[in-house]
């Protein structure tokens, strides 16, 4: 990789770094490249990246940015998830590393707070965004619910009593 080369890389990881939302640093221990392939795909539906880079120029893309507390976990093979939810790439991460011992998480930060391994593990137990936006919805839509229903239950009532007085005349 010559000099303009890896400008471009450094300037590519830090456009990531300064995009994303929370970072996980992962250490691989062997994977395979189909293991290697799974896991992007998962982190490309759960809109997240992962990407392998060399320490030294994932260190110098961090430079001024929220990320900087995470150089010294880079060190030895390690790779980088990123996403701009807080949450879809720790949880994506965790939940593959659970069925794969030959991907460790090391670390991580959310904004400028910096995470070990136990603390991705935490995040990752949250809901995602999409799915604190479906729970606010649910309770929005609740109450709105039950308005309609209280709304329109007099008026069913009178309508079953009107119905009971013409089946009783009727017969």
């Amino acid at each position: 990789m010559d000099r303009s080369q890896k400008a471009v890389a450094v300037a590519e990881l830090n456009a990531t770094f300064n995009e994303a939302g929370v970072v996980v640093i992962t250490r691989n221990l062997g994977m395979t490249v189909a293991q290697s392939t799974a896991l992007r795909v998962k982190m490309r539906e759960a809109n997240a990246s992962f990407k392998v880079s060399k320490n030294s120029l994932a260190k110098l893309a961090i430079a001024n940015t929220d990320y900087a507390g995470i150089g010294d976990m880079l060190t030895g093979p390690v790779a980088l998830g990123t996403s701009v939810d807080p949450v879809a790439a720790a949880k994506t991460v965790v939940e593959f590393a659970k069925t794969n011992d030959k991907l460790e998480v090391v670390g991580g930060a959310l904004g400028t707070m910096v995470l070990n391994a136990d603390g991705i593990k935490a995040l990752a137990s949250m809901p995602s965004l999409d799915e604190l936006r479906a729970k606010l919805v649910g309770l929005v839509q609740a109450p709105a619910t039950k308005i309609a229903q209280l709304a329109t239950a007099p008026a069913a009532k009178l309508a079953r009593v009107f119905g009971a007085y013409a089946a009783k005349e009727a017969a």
